[in-house]
């Protein structure tokens, strides 16, 4: 089977859009579902069965630091003890079909923020974790 390596995708025709807003300083991101299972054994039998019991979803975002889009979302969700309601929306897109893999994550919490990191003649980065509860694939590549 021949593999057309002008089809494997690239992050710089990746987009993320935070509650309808393109974010144009973020640098990368992670959004992964991982399953919780309860382990089951049985007398007489030397195998551990696992059952489904739901999953967790979390991620990172990295941004190179331009603004106080963090602070502006969550800054301060902490001190009045009100989280906004998040949304994220991936878009990775191929280059040689046009087509795009689509994914949206919604009640989204930034489980941690920065509200100082710097370093003399260092770009600024803030690494921003994230978990949430639900998840839709919008669009797929065939």
């Amino acid at each position: 089977m021949a593999i057309d390596v002008n089809r494997v995708l690239h992050g710089d025709k990746g987009y993320v859009w935070v509650n309808g807003k393109l974010l144009s300083q973020l640098k990368s991101i992670e959004l992964k579902v991982t399953g919780n299972f309860e382990e089951l054994n049985f007398c007489g039998d030397s195998a551990t069965y696992n059952r489904f019991t739901g999953w967790t979803g979390e991620g990172t975002m990295t941004l190179q630091k331009i603004d106080s889009t963090v602070l502006d979302l969550v800054g301060d969700s902490y001190n009045t003890s009100i989280m906004p309601n998040i949304k994220i929306i991936t878009k990775l897109t191929d280059d040689q079909t046009g087509k795009s893999e689509r994914v949206a994550v919604s009640d989204v919490i930034i489980s941690e923020f920065m509200l100082a990191k710097f370093e003399g003649k260092a770009p600024v980065e803030e690494e921003i974790p994230i978990k949430f509860s639900h998840y839709e694939i919008l669009e797929k590549i065939s």
